[in-house]
């Protein structure tokens, strides 16, 4: 299933690290071939960029699906894909911080388009960066943002060793649910 490829991105925008007092920048243009961000890393005060889409309302439901497929030009970086969840708990976990979200990683090919299959089974529970040990469960039919991210930190909440600052340039292609 086809969640969003080409012009269907152009309600996404950037959320970068200034958001916390950081000076990272970048921002999101959309044209045929997909997604486009272009920005610039500082790491010192945030060291983040990122696109997300806009709130899916109703939430998606995925529940016929096992993962997500990205369709990427990504520079040989590695990126994290956070996944927004309507939560039915009358909305209390977008009263946290920064929010839950369900985190994997996944790395891109330095030439090329990169395909990438990221199982739901590799989501996990994280809050700005570092990981939630509770045990929650991932919900397939409540899925309400997409956020493609490239953070010096890494979703075990240690460092991303392919994270550098200066220059960035990506392209999202596609994302799909595959099954």
């Amino acid at each position: 299933m086809e969640i969003s490829a080409g012009t269907k991105f152009s309600s996404w925008q950037a959320l970068n690290d200034t958001v916390m007092g950081g000076r990272s920048s970048g921002k999101c243009t959309v044209n045929p071939a997909g997604l486009e961000f272009n920005g610039t890393l500082v790491s010192e005060g945030g060291g983040f960029i990122s696109a997300r889409s806009p709130l899916y309302s109703p939430p998606l439901d995925l529940s016929g699906y096992q993962g997500f497929k990205l369709e990427i030009k990504g520079e040989g970086r590695k990126f994290k894909l956070a996944v927004g969840c309507a939560d039915g708990l009358g909305g209390i976990t977008n009263l946290i911080p920064g929010g839950l979200r369900w985190v994997t990683e996944f790395s891109t090919g330095v030439d090329g388009i990169s395909s990438v299959d990221l199982p739901f089974s590799t989501l996990r529970p994280s809050i700005r960066a570092k990981p939630v040990g509770l045990p929650l469960k991932f919900d397939t039919t409540r899925v309400n943002r997409l956020q493609i991210l490239h953070s010096k930190f890494a979703d075990d909440g240690g460092l991303n060793p392919g994270y550098r600052d200066g220059s960035i340039h990506w392209q999202l292609i596609r994302i799909s649910a595959y099954n």
